[in-house]
């Protein structure tokens, strides 16, 4: 079964780091990247851009708009996501545990969501 764990952040608390500060997380990050990617259960790792550089898309609306969307808007915007294949949800998570989001909330807060995949369509 495949899981997809979106990160978020606390969009105040990452306002507030320094040049400074993103080198001291990519070091920390380090480790459990490293611990994440060796288990084997991970399929895709990706990186979101800042919530700022976005287009929305609205069914209601001709085109596309640079008006705010609900996950552009909210203080925990997605900075991450990546997909687990496991046999169960206290596997995911168990996995998702490594991820560096789990470990690092005292620097920039936020969390992982663990969501089940109901169905996923590679082309």
């Amino acid at each position: 079964m495949k899981f997809i764990c979106v990160c978020y952040y606390d969009l105040e608390g990452f306002a507030k780091l320094q040049p400074g500060d993103f080198q001291k997380i990519g070091e920390l990050c380090a480790p459990h990247d490293a611990r994440l990617k060796a288990s084997g259960k991970v399929s895709m790792i990706g990186s979101l851009a800042l919530p700022n550089d976005f287009r929305t898309l609205r069914a209601d609306k001709s085109g596309v708009t640079d008006e705010a969307g609900p996950y552009e808007k909210t203080k925990e915007p997605w900075g991450a996501f990546f997909i687990v294949d496991a046999e169960n949800m206290d596997e995911a998570v168990r996995i998702a545990r490594l991820h560096p989001g789990t470990h690092l909330g005292e620097i920039f807060g936020g969390g992982i969501e663990v969501r089940p995949i109901e169905s996923l369509e590679q082309l």
